[in-house]
């Protein structure tokens, strides 16, 4: 089959993607810097073609409900917003994570705190990694670094949301959805079938058979010890994810001193900053994440044993870093760089940061 290519931003590609990859619906509210994505699946009208509905909700807190009905039925529901946005809908997402629902969410991160401004940040983490809303939960969540992977996770995301019975957040940010680059399309799959939906979803409100009693779907159980149990559960499914989906890239870290650990945008910088460390005679690799949940804490322990140093690099305060220090466990020093507020860090500050703070430090 010949490649299908196009021109596109991150927002039109996760946009494009949705409809391809037989989502029944998008529920989402408009706010910079993701409003491309409502945008361009109100203009491809993918009702008329696979049916999908497009609904621009009155609220960020009534989308994120509509996607919980939607996912309650077993369908391919999904939503878009920006870090404020994304606060709005916490609640949701934790109703949504304690009914145990697949569901695919997408923040394009902004600066912050409160409505900050509109320029990239990855400010967000600890409200992706941590459970944002109420409750003990969590989100499997993927970090895409390129359009084309704004693309890819879609179809990734929806089926880690399914196979775990989880919400799945791709954690994007200003950069990844503003930029363009060429991206190769895959093909238009169908929507599934009402009957199809109800054997793959046999937990789904789908309509009652007389061969199995009721499906009730919900969060809320007033019983302490069922919500222990309940909690339990949740614990051992974490583990498994954490046992089976850990995703990241290696970039020459075989004979790496020192390494840069990022994702997103910050991971492209960086990729930069290693060339010129390396002109430099720096031997220098990068750990790329691709899932910010689980964390690929297994292998940064590993490589902790034989390099100098890390530095965590990411646009924020340093929230990351925590991660890779608990990963680390004091066996080499762990740094971080990072710009605030929107500002985004060039390759050579990178040098600069991992020069004064690691190997001068």
């Amino acid at each position: 089959m010949e490649k299908e290519l196009r021109l596109m931003k991150g927002n039109e590609a996760i946009a494009e993607a949705a409809i391809r990859s037989g989502a029944d619906a998008y529920f989402g509210y408009p706010i910079t810097p993701q409003s491309e994505v409502i945008e361009y699946l109100m203009l491809q009208k993918p009702y008329e073609t696979t049916g999908m509905v497009v609904l621009q909700a009155e609220s960020e807190v009534a989308a994120i409900n509509m996607v919980y009905g939607a996912a309650a039925c077993g369908r391919m529901a999904m939503t878009s917003s920006s870090s404020p946005g994304i606060s709005l809908k916490q609640e949701g997402i934790s109703y949504i994570a304690g009914a145990e629902l697949p569901c695919l969410i997408l923040n394009v991160v902004r600066g912050g705190p409160g409505l900050g401004t509109i320029q990239p940040s990855q400010s967000d983490y600890f409200q992706s990694t941590k459970g944002g809303g109420h409750g003990d939960y969590r989100l499997i969540v993927l970090a895409p670094a390129s359009v084309q992977e704004m693309f890819d996770f879609v179809e990734l995301g929806f089926d880690l949301a399914f196979k775990y019975r989880n919400p799945v957040m791709i954690q994007s940010d200003g950069i990844i959805g503003q930029m363009m680059e060429k991206v190769e399309l895959g093909p238009q799959k169908p929507r599934r079938k009402p009957e199809d939906i109800a054997k793959q979803c046999p937990w789904a409100t789908t309509g009652k058979p007389v061969t199995r009693g009721h499906n009730i779907i919900t969060s809320l159980d007033l019983v302490a010890a069922n919500q222990e149990k309940f909690n339990l559960k949740l614990i051992e499914k974490y583990k498994t994810i954490r046992e089976k989906e850990v995703r990241y890239e290696l970039i020459n870290c075989d004979d790496a001193e020192y390494i840069l650990v990022a994702y997103g945008s910050s991971a492209r910088l960086c990729m930069k900053a290693m060339d010129l460390l390396r002109a430099k005679g720096i031997k220098v690799g990068i750990v790329r994440l691709i899932t910010l949940f689980p964390f690929p804490s297994k292998i940064l322990n590993e490589l902790a044993g034989k390099v100098k140093g890390f530095l965590a690099v990411e646009m924020s305060a340093g929230q990351m870093v925590e991660d890779v220090e608990l990963a680390v466990k004091c066996k080499a020093p762990v740094e971080h760089f990072g710009r605030l507020g929107g500002m985004i860090p060039s390759p050579e500050e990178i040098v600069e940061a991992l020069e004064q703070k690691i190997i001068g430090g």
